[in-house]
């Protein structure tokens, strides 16, 4: 078995009503997050966020028309124990980058690795969240609904 790479993207995705869209993990369904994988090999954190969007919710999208920002934001967490597994034995923390998009709520998200999805408030999204630096990316790059 190879380890996982201890560097991971966040994307944050959120419509044009400023709802926020939320996946809830199959590995522990308590567990709602934004998009978010692991780097690959050679792969730029960049590279990852859009990949991971592909692959997480069925929506390929294309820079030159729905940019992902890259709010060159790290994150230094520590991986929770019951995930420690993926890792090489000496590794405990992981290295987020922290991306968003606007994207429209009508097309069609297709799940992948996730039980379900919900498009909710920014408000319900900062509740229902497990991680802190998920929250907290919600709270300073999803925008107030006007």
């Amino acid at each position: 078995m190879s380890f996982k790479r201890p560097e991971s993207a966040l994307v944050v995705l959120y419509d044009q009503h400023y709802q926020v869209l939320i996946l809830q993990r199959e590995d522990d369904p308590e567990f709602w997050q934004s998009v978010t994988g692991t780097l690959e090999e050679n792969e730029q954190p960049i590279q990852t966020a859009y990949r991971e969007v592909w692959e997480e919710t069925g929506i390929r999208l294309n820079p030159a028309e729905h940019m992902i920002t890259d709010h060159q934001l790290t994150n230094r967490y520590e991986i929770r124990p019951k995930w420690r597994y993926r890792y090489s034995p000496d590794i405990r923390f992981n290295i987020e980058h922290v991306f968003s998009a606007q994207i429209d709520s009508q097309i069609p998200i297709v799940l992948s690795e996730h039980l379900a999805y919900k498009w909710v408030s920014k408000t319900d999204a900062l509740a229902r969240l497990w991680s802190p630096s998920n929250r907290e990316a919600v709270e300073r790059f999803v925008p107030e609904e006007k």
